[in-house]
């Protein structure tokens, strides 16, 4: 028997099927993946600058003894030079005293002389000066308010008057030029109660080349402080960086034979009063007023910046700022502070 060819198409059909395996799945491509980098964050706080620490009266590096400041009231007549010990102080404060002349109030701390002197009496303003330290402060006479006034500023008094030790009388001076101190016994005198050192008076640059004198001052190269008897000068000298000292035209020298020279030079415009009271001699007394505010230009670095002072109370230190508002920067080293009076004083910077 014959099928017709549209069954035997279909039978091939069949056959063909079964011959021949499952229909291959075709699958997509897989999109490529991209794995991101493991980044591991450190959340840890960046270390702190290691600041050294420094002296508070200088701000040179070191500071690492406790120790009070020990302020010394110093002579500064013809009489009295050359001095000892003045190169090795950290401020010294120049004030008027009777007759128009100056004396010095010299505040050791960073570094310690072995012998200072001649060493003088008190004046009413050496509270102001001084107490802002909370140290100790050594003297040869005063009367016996201008004394009270100086433990009432909480200073430690080393007078001669009262026999404290560590002040002779040298022989190859007259009196009374001839009171000279050795500060180991000063030191040594403490009365227990000045167990930390004075805290900073001055604002410090960390460098002398960001000190305001130095960023905004003006060219300068030398200054006259004058006193109605007195006449104090400065020169830049720029071979040390230092200002050095004059003494009515003559370099001013130490008995160790130092040129006496300044890293700042700050010359603060003051009131002077009458105190009511004479010395010795008959001469009134006077005093320069510490507390309210003035004229004030600071010499660092071979210029000179102009801005005011300021002073609350007796414990207070002196606030030093710019015209512009901001606080004056003192380049860090030692520090003299002319206390020049605005009768009978001027100030020549050129």
């Amino acid at each position: 028997m014959r099928l017709p060819i549209s069954a035997l198409a279909a039978v091939g059909a069949l056959l063909l099927a079964a011959c021949s395996g499952p229909a291959e799945q075709v699958r997509p491509t897989d999109p490529a993946t991209t794995v991101p980098p493991v980044v591991v964050v450190d959340k840890a706080a960046a270390p702190a600058p290691v600041i050294p620490p420094t002296w508070p009266l200088t701000g040179v590096e070191g500071g690492q003894e406790v120790r009070p400041a020990i302020s010394v009231k110093i002579e500064n007549s013809r009489q009295a030079r050359p001095q000892i010990g003045l190169e090795q102080a950290d401020v010294v404060w120049e004030q008027m005293v009777e007759g128009g002349e100056t004396r010095f109030n010299a505040v050791f701390h960073s570094t310690i002389p072995t012998t200072v002197g001649p060493i003088r009496s008190v004046r009413p303003m050496d509270a102001a000066i001084a107490g802002p330290l909370g140290g100790m402060i050594v003297f040869s006479g005063g009367q016996g308010g201008f004394v009270q006034e100086m433990r009432d500023a909480g200073l430690q008094v080393l007078s001669n008057d009262e026999g404290a030790d560590g002040m002779y009388r040298a022989s190859d001076r007259r009196a009374p030029h001839n009171v000279y101190g050795t500060m180991a016994d000063f030191y040594a005198a403490d009365d227990g109660q000045r167990t930390a050192p004075p805290p900073q008076q001055f604002v410090f640059a960390p460098t002398a080349a960001e000190s305001s004198a130095e960023v905004a001052g003006a060219p300068a190269s030398h200054v006259d402080a004058t006193f109605p008897a007195a006449k104090p000068s400065w020169d830049w000298d720029a071979g040390t960086g230092k200002w050095v000292r004059n003494e009515i035209g003559d370099a001013a020298i130490s008995a160790d034979g130092v040129r006496l020279s300044a890293t700042n030079v700050v010359i603060m415009r003051v009131d002077v009063r009458d105190t009511g009271t004479v010395d010795p001699a008959g001469a009134p007394v006077p005093e320069t007023v510490l507390e309210g505010t003035g004229e004030v230009w600071v010499l660092g670095g071979g210029k000179a910046v102009k801005g005011t002072w300021s002073k609350g109370g007796t414990k207070d230190p002196v606030v030093l700022t710019a015209e512009d508002g901001t606080p004056i920067l003192l380049a860090p080293g030692n520090s003299w502070v002319e206390l020049v009076p605005n009768a009978g004083g001027n100030v020549t910077i050129s």
